[in-house]
């Protein structure tokens, strides 16, 4: 645990921890250029394949996310993070060696998409519920708040990386580079000396069922998860339609080398990285719950910029698109990450983590699939337009109630009080209106 707040970064697990996983974010942001570029450039893909390809990475949150979350609460999280993190590295090594020996199909692609999918899925989930044991309750924001700079600042350096290494040495260099990383966080996780907790008993078909529906049931019977989950998903949707189209949209409409594709998606880290750094100062000042609306309102419109891009200058304005969308949705990720982690019953984290990121992620293929259809069906640039709009106006439900008129999200479940009303157990402080 941590020595205190101030004391986050001398903390040797924690360091392990954040080093890895931004090594491993630094390659999957390779990969998130890469991959696409494999299926348009090197296969000639069209754009429903591309959309299909984004999909396949994200189904498997579908298929097993709810029952991986309860999974996750009964295992040790760090040797099975360890073994996805290997897994993948075998799974993208595949493609390069199919490439070079000229066997490299569109299937396999897709296939190593959705294998690699169903890694990232245990992974992810194990890796939320890992953190709390990790660092103190009370480091968690600060702990969050890094992981999702780093995280930003890999994306920027990553999908700039991956545009060059497609640019010259060929875009399937790239998954192999994401490969070499996921060994180096497999690394760092093997070294982290602090022991983890134990986890609960090994439950029988039954129980497991029993487990996921209690995680169901209480993200959608509290308010606060309900609205925050609702909201998740529908922001990732229309944020996944937009990123499956980009690829195509730059290198076939505005005629776009591969290695510019990398870095103007690139500026998406950017403007990551900038939401990590406001989010802390931004809840401190103005609330949780206030500030996160404030940020999310500001900047969701400015995605309107990318369907504006043209060949010439205006191709920054798709960096600009993507850097403002970029801001809102990290800024809004730390908040809700810290409150998710010190809010829910720990004995519950992993089954509302997972109830939370089927929702959310679960949302993610269905955005692609849409996407594809749209962009075949009228075109790249009207379906960036309404994707885009409903972004801008998207922010609008965290404007509802409970979180409507809150300055702080709550530090603990609501409980009732003698008389009926509904309060939390901080106190009232916690609540106030500016």
């Amino acid at each position: 645990m941590s020595g205190g707040r101030s004391g986050l970064l001398r903390q040797y697990d924690f360091r392990l921890l954040w080093c890895g996983e931004t090594v491993s974010r630094f390659g999957s942001s390779i990969s998130a250029v890469a991959m696409p570029l494999v299926a348009v450039v090197t296969l000639q893909a069209g754009t429903m394949w591309v959309s299909v390809l984004t999909a396949a990475a994200w189904v498997p949150w579908l298929l097993f996310g709810l029952s991986a979350g309860a999974w996750v609460d009964r295992v040790r999280r760090r040797p099975l993070m360890i073994a996805c993190n290997l897994g993948s590295l075998l799974l993208l090594a595949s493609v390069p060696v199919a490439a070079w020996l000229d066997i490299l199909t569109m299937a396999h692609l897709l296939a190593v998409a959705l294998l690699t999918g169903c890694a990232s899925v245990l992974f992810s989930i194990a890796y939320r519920v890992y953190l709390p044991s990790v660092v103190a309750r009370e480091d968690l924001p600060e702990a969050n708040a890094k992981l999702q700079g780093s995280e930003s600042v890999a994306q920027l350096g990553g999908q700039g990386v991956g545009g060059l290494l497609a640019q010259t040495l060929g875009a399937v260099t790239g998954l192999l580079a994401d490969g070499v990383t996921f060994l180096v966080s497999t690394l760092c996780l093997i070294a982290i000396p602090g022991r983890e907790p134990p986890p609960g008993k090994p439950a029988v078909p039954a129980r497991l069922r029993k487990d996921i529906r209690e995680g169901l049931r209480y993200t959608v019977r509290d308010p606060y998860l309900r609205l925050l989950t609702a909201y998740g998903a529908v922001t990732n949707l229309l944020l996944t339609g937009c990123h499956a189209l980009l690829t195509v949209f730059l290198v076939r409409e505005l005629a776009v080398s591969e290695g510019a594709v990398g870095w103007l998606l690139a500026a998406g880290g950017m403007g990551g990285l900038l939401g990590a750094l406001v989010a802390t100062p931004t809840a401190r000042r103005f609330g949780t719950a206030r500030g996160m609306l404030l940020c999310k309102l500001l900047t969701a419109p400015l995605g309107l910029l990318i369907p504006m891009a043209a060949e010439g200058w205006r191709v920054a304005l798709v960096a600009l698109g993507c850097a403002g969308l970029s801001v809102g949705v990290v800024c809004g990720s730390v908040i809700q990450g810290a409150f998710r982690q010190a809010y829910c019953p720990p004995e519950l984290l992993g089954r509302i983590t997972a109830s939370h990121s089927v929702a959310n992620y679960g949302a993610v293929p269905i955005g692609a699939l849409l996407s594809g259809v749209l962009g075949t069906a009228i075109g790249l640039r009207p379906t960036l337009w309404l994707l885009t709009a409903g972004l801008a106006v998207s922010s609008l439900l965290l404007a509802v109630k409970p979180l409507g008129g809150r300055r702080d999200l709550p530090t603990a479940p609501p409980t009732r009080t003698s008389g009926g009303a509904e309060r939390t157990a901080v106190s009232a402080a916690a609540d106030r209106d500016m």
